[in-house]
């Protein structure tokens, strides 16, 4: 998710959510999320959640790059990308950032 602070200055937030429970098991913040820091973070969330059979993510760079692919291919996590241009498909995780940009980022 992308927002702007106060001043305006650009930021990213990467919010890891339990497909089947939908609890927020981590969110991180950045100016920028690439595909190493991305899993990097879910290394760390692994740590304590463990690894997930499958990881729903959307189209962007960060999920598509050989770095995020190879990530997911070894710790055997299939990858479910969303279809471009279908927020719906991730309606709860929609949900979860409009929230989260309200009530939190304010």
């Amino acid at each position: 998710m992308s927002d702007s602070s106060r001043n305006q200055r650009r930021f990213r937030t990467f919010n890891v959510i339990d497909d089947f429970n939908r609890e927020a098991l981590g969110i991180d913040i950045a100016v920028s999320l690439p595909a190493g820091r991305i899993t990097r973070y879910l290394d760390k969330l692994a740590e304590y959640h463990g690894y997930p059979l499958k990881i729903r993510v959307d189209n962007g760079p960060e999920f598509t790059g050989k770095t995020f692919i190879n990530w997911a291919k070894l710790h055997d996590i299939t990858i479910d990308y969303i279809q471009p241009g279908s927020p719906y498909q991730n309606g709860y995780i929609e949900q979860f950032n409009r929230t989260y940009r309200t009530k939190v980022l304010l």
